[in-house]
């Protein structure tokens, strides 16, 4: 089954399904500054635009474009700001 998410008021929006793998995410965030809590593993790769993140433990946001990818570790905390709506895959293993 595919469950639609919707955080920030409809500026993040993603599209979560299962694989024999596990769990994932595909999604669209619209410009801004975000937030966002960890409960398993992720690995996100920016699909399209650019996101912005300030990872755990990090003093300075790191850009990430087309094809790249980063790693937050469950249960902890992450932010991410664009200035384009940017599209991702998020990983939860």
């Amino acid at each position: 089954m595919i469950n639609v998410n919707e955080y920030f008021e409809g500026a993040v929006k993603s599209l979560a399904y299962n694989t024999p793998q596990g769990r994932s995410t595909i999604g669209v965030i619209e410009p801004g500054e975000y937030e966002f809590g960890t409960s398993s593993h992720e690995t996100m790769t920016v699909i399209e635009g650019a996101l912005e993140a300030l990872l755990p433990g990090a003093a300075e946001w790191k850009t990430y474009t087309n094809g790249q990818v980063f790693e937050v570790e469950a249960n902890t905390s992450f932010k991410v700001k664009t200035g384009v709506q940017s599209s991702y895959l998020c990983v939860y293993r």
